[in-house]
């Protein structure tokens, strides 16, 4: 199972996040721990109940924090349930191991049935884009829309991202000043996330215990039968978006799907305004 790696790494890693939290969403929320079969789950809630629920899934290494530039927006007129997954480096306590696409998918199927929530718009982002779509092949139900940002799935994790994800590291302890033109070089806007970086450095102890997403079939795809919208990066470390995007519209006719210009994977912090935009696009083409 995930875990930190000592107490003093959790101690150090919950004063980070409790300080990225306070820093990062100073407006209204509601913290709610959400029993499940492989643990509790935090979750940040926020908005109005009285439009359709919005369910964020961060992605890998990531938490409820990672999606702080888009919760005000979308909050107006929706109830925003902003979740730090079981596994990954946040408020949440795992007491059971997440194995594969399966145990992913009834983790969050325990979140969304103890929360009450149907007909919810489910938004994920790398990792947790493609556990939105382990939760639709193995739970078809309660989610009613989908925006998926760079989902893992659709292809392996190559040199070329772990590449990225090294180079964005080392930028992020770079002189503050060199920091914008070594975010434009690597293509990853998160490395000027100060508090997401502090937040990210504290999480080196904790050891990450999850599934490697393995590539979607073509038989699995054709069953993601609900709206959907997928955005890329056109500059993605992760897969060559455009035959990503070729692949989708073959399988998925009726999808929506958009490569960013000049965004990369982490497009929450690449195309902050964007993906707010858009996610709310994709809810208003599913409006009652």
């Amino acid at each position: 199972m995930s875990e930190f790696r000592n107490a003093q790494a959790a101690d150090r890693f919950r004063a980070a996040y409790d300080h990225a939290l306070a820093t990062l969403w100073p407006g209204p929320r509601t913290a709610q721990d959400v029993p499940t079969a492989f643990g509790t789950t935090r979750v940040q809630r926020t908005g109005t109940p009285q439009g359709r629920p919005i369910v964020l899934l961060p992605a890998s290494g990531g938490n409820a924090l990672m999606w702080h530039h888009q919760l005000d927006q979308l909050a107006q007129h929706h109830e925003v349930f902003a979740l730090d997954p079981i596994g990954e480096p946040g408020a949440s306590v795992q007491t059971a191991p997440i194995v594969d696409g399966a145990d992913a998918a009834a983790w969050l199927e325990g979140v969304l049935a103890a929360l009450d929530l149907a007909d919810v718009h489910l938004v994920g982002c790398s990792y947790g884009g493609w556990v939105a779509l382990q939760h639709r092949l193995h739970h078809p139900g309660r989610v009613g829309v989908m925006t998926l940002l760079d989902p893992a799935g659709f292809n392996g994790f190559g040199f070329r991202f772990y590449a990225w994800l090294i180079a964005g590291g080392l930028a992020a302890s770079a002189p503050r000043a060199l920091r914008p033109r070594l975010a434009r070089a690597v293509g990853n806007s998160a490395v000027l996330e100060d508090e997401l970086m502090k937040l990210t450095r504290a999480a080196m102890g904790f050891r990450r215990a999850l599934p490697v997403p393995p590539v979607l079939t073509d038989e699995e795809l054709r069953r993601i039968d609900l709206p959907a919208r997928f955005l890329l990066g056109a500059r993605s470390a992760l897969h060559d978006s455009a035959a990503v995007a070729a692949r989708i519209s073959g399988l998925l006719p009726t999808a929506r799907v958009e490569v960013v210009p000049g965004a990369g994977h982490s497009l929450p912090m690449d195309a902050p305004d964007l993906v707010a935009e858009r996610i709310l696009a994709q809810l208003s083409s599913r409006a009652d």
